[in-house]
């Protein structure tokens, strides 16, 4: 039997204030390559305090990016690097603030510096073949476990898949919960929920083991006081465990894997562009035969933060959508085993997957 060998983040600081040691931290990684870095911020910090406090010198490059309502594409971070190195040439290193598409751009843009031609052909596992630059996450939003994954997820012209290797996993991550209390809150639960799939999916499948369930049952627990229990809601001490959820919701699915809900979000978002984390939750409250108990408590979560989903999607989808949709989901076979077993090509068939589309 093979057993995972994966790479974690390098080094993580966490506590409040703790995105003020972002100087002292880079300092000694300034005297690699051309001497400057890169930073990649969402644009929804732009013009706002965040913005006075990148702690950047005049050398560095920001980039403010907007990454509502799209995410991440191939062609984004290809041309990203390609201007980057005509003007510059390569940065001692990239530092992603933001949420998880932040996280990916910078991830991808790393590797994609050292790395020649389209991004395009590194979507998969184990393709990148060249150590990326330096690079540092400081996640402005909790949920997506894109601070702590191996993986940085790119939609291309073909498919929606991950760069996905060892070289992807940032060298430090600054985890500061004072960052995260300005989200909304349909993006704050819409991400947190994404935590809590995570951990149900990697829980609920062959790929899991102790390793995995160690990680999901604490993620779990803390989801669970964030949104679920008496004094629960957006506030400080919620921030700190759901900062924490986050994280380890990202270690479980990395040493064990996602399901359904997760293949089924990649057919909506491909297709439709919906949003990774909300696309989840449009699905998961549909898979109470699959997963039973974790959806009886996202139901929970839904009622007590007063969150409305859409229904009857599918009622204006035409065959054609739903069979594209269903297809890119098809096309994520590990997903699929984990969820299913080892016969799980007799069980998620194309005709299956079109017919979970059809209760959305």
């Amino acid at each position: 039997m093979q057993h995972k060998n994966f790479k974690n983040i390098d080094k993580v600081v966490f506590g409040r204030g703790a995105f003020h040691q972002l100087s002292e931290i880079i300092e000694p990684i300034r005297k690699e390559n051309n001497h400057y870095f890169v930073y990649i911020v969402d644009n929804y910090f732009k013009d706002k305090p965040l913005s006075n406090q990148l702690q950047n010198k005049p050398e560095d490059l920001i980039y403010f990016i907007d990454v509502d309502p799209h995410e991440p594409t191939t062609e984004q971070v290809d041309t990203l690097r390609d201007e980057i190195l005509q003007k510059k040439g390569l940065p001692s290193g990239v530092i992603g603030i933001g949420g998880g598409s932040i996280m990916d751009i910078a991830k991808a843009l790393s590797l994609m510096l050292t790395n020649e031609g389209s991004s395009t052909q590194y979507q998969g596992l184990n393709l990148v073949k060249k150590p990326g630059v330096y690079h540092l996450g400081v996640p402005t939003i909790s949920g997506t476990g894109a601070e702590v994954s191996m993986t940085a997820v790119l939609t291309g012209p073909e498919k929606k898949l991950g760069l996905k290797c060892d070289y992807t996993v940032f060298n430090q991550v600054i985890l500061d919960p004072e960052l995260i209390a300005t989200v909304p809150k349909d993006k704050w639960f819409y991400t947190g929920m994404d935590t809590y799939i995570h951990c149900i999916e990697s829980e609920n499948g062959i790929k899991k083991n102790a390793f995995s369930t160690a990680y999901a049952q604490t993620a779990l627990k803390l989801c669970r006081e964030v949104y679920l229990e008496e004094g629960s809601g957006q506030k400080p001490e919620n921030d700190d465990k759901l900062m924490v959820a986050s994280l380890m919701g990202g270690l479980s699915l990395t040493y064990s894997e996602v399901g359904v809900c997760h293949a089924l979000s990649y057919g909506l978002s491909k297709i439709l562009g919906y949003r990774h984390c909300y696309a989840n939750c449009v699905i998961f409250q549909h898979l109470e035969d699959i997963y039973p108990e974790g959806v009886k408590d996202f139901k929970k979560m839904i009622e007590k933060n007063q969150i409305e989903l859409p229904q009857e999607l599918s009622k204006e989808w035409d065959d054609a959508t739903i069979t594209a949709m269903a297809t890119v989901s098809y096309n994520l076979p590990f997903m699929w085993h984990h969820a299913f077993g080892d016969n799980y090509q007799q069980i998620a068939t194309l005709d299956y997957i079109k017919s979970l589309f059809k209760r959305l």
